[in-house]
């Protein structure tokens, strides 16, 4: 067998490490360098840095076949924290995490019609104070919001600005993300996904968006616009779209398409907002009304062959619900999506296509924007980040 030359630790063996380690738990050197196909030098010279950042350390033994116990690896999960600021149409939902994904810290507050900016950076100040997180240890904040639309791809409220003043005035790296590309890094990172696994997430919203994981990164595309599910056509004659297409998902099974078709149907709403309205006929649906789940299970229907379109193009073998969408009727839509990937994706005969409801969907991209500050300090090789959102 070829003798397998030491490569240079850098970045992307770093993060490599790190994500092996998160995924198992706990370790041992020679399973890392059987997994991660790094030699042993390579191996022993990252794990010494990464204790010595106080990343990982050193958790028991275990026995081997030649008799000498192996120190097992695992990450030390309070020694850095991330912070996710989530914006919602009204709020703003604040979660801190731990290294490990554990959410140490959530709250959510209004926002007002100052400038977002300076509300960010006093409810930042506010937040750790309340939670009594010690300011070095905060390795940065990540802002996610849902993305702006086609025609308008700078971004709401202008990114580039609000993370500047944002970056400046709180000494920190800051971030900036879309929700639903946010929500699948969480659902990946606390879940302990192996790096190894095509991952995939799908947030419903007042619209639907997607988010794709491979090699323990993020896939982004060309112009950071990958996951754009909502936009995948499912009817090429359909629903005009403003995105210029026709017959979009989103059309037909985003919130604010799934109230529009309840009010059209005759049910009686009367919550104003498009979150409210949602919820109201979720909880009639899960409730026994007939006609509030005829109207969330066709739009679940209509989700399914979207996502299975998905899972047949990118091979996905797990896929996550998430969302606000998700939060009450996502038993229906998980249901749905079983029974259509069983009858029809193309791989179903070769492998199992996991479909998982998300523990926390409502602050699920509030925890994944904390996810990403983590992940971009600890394992610095992957890219985080929307374009002109680069850590300060």
């Amino acid at each position: 067998m070829a003798r397998r030359e030491t490569p240079a630790a850098g970045p992307g063996s770093r993060a490599l490490v790190v994500d092996v380690i998160r995924s198992a738990v706990s370790i041992s050197r020679v399973e890392l360098a059987e997994r991660t196909n790094l030699t042993q030098p390579s191996i022993s010279n990252i794990v010494r840095d990464l204790i010595a950042d106080g990343i990982v350390h050193e958790t028991g033994s275990t026995g081997s076949v030649r008799g000498k116990p192996r120190q097992l690896l695992a990450i030390t999960p309070a020694t850095r924290f991330g912070v996710g600021f989530q914006l919602g149409p009204e709020t703003v939902t604040c979660v801190a995490i731990d290294l490990t994904g554990g959410v140490v810290g959530r709250e959510v507050v209004p926002l007002d019609d100052t400038d977002l900016s300076d509300q960010l950076a006093e409810r930042f100040d506010d937040f750790l104070l309340g939670l009594d997180l010690p300011r070095d240890r905060i390795e940065g904040l990540a802002v996610v919001a849902p993305a702006a639309p086609p025609s308008d791809r700078t971004g709401p409220p202008e990114w580039a600005a609000v993370r500047g003043r944002l970056a400046e005035r709180l000494g920190i790296p800051v971030l900036v993300e879309n929700d639903a590309a946010a929500a699948a890094l969480g659902e990946f990172w606390t879940r302990r996904v192996s790096r190894e696994q095509a991952f995939g997430s799908v947030y419903l919203s007042a619209g639907v968006g997607a988010g794709l994981v491979f090699g323990g990164a993020l896939f982004r595309g060309a112009s950071f616009d990958a996951g754009e599910l909502g936009h995948m056509s499912i009817m090429y004659d359909g629903r005009p779209c403003p995105c210029g297409n026709r017959g979009c998902v989103e059309r037909y099974a985003s919130m604010t398409a799934t109230v529009d078709a309840a009010r059209a149907a005759g049910l009686a709403i009367e919550q104003k907002t498009v979150f409210s309205a949602y919820d109201a006929i979720a909880h009639a649906a899960v409730s026994g009304d007939p006609d509030a789940f005829a109207v969330v299970d066709q739009a679940a229907g209509y989700l399914s062959v979207a996502v299975t379109s998905m899972v047949n193009l990118l091979d996905l073998g797990r896929v996550v619900l998430t969302g606000p969408g998700m939060a009450i009727a996502g038993s229906i839509y998980a249901r749905r999506l079983r029974a259509h990937l069983a009858a029809t994706a193309h791989a179903r005969h070769r492998h199992e296509i996991v479909v998982e409801l998300s523990a926390q969907p409502r602050d699920a991209a509030g925890i994944g924007a904390a996810a990403l500050v983590v992940q971009a300090s600890i394992a610095p090789g992957h890219t985080t980040g929307m374009p002109g959102a680069d850590r300060a």
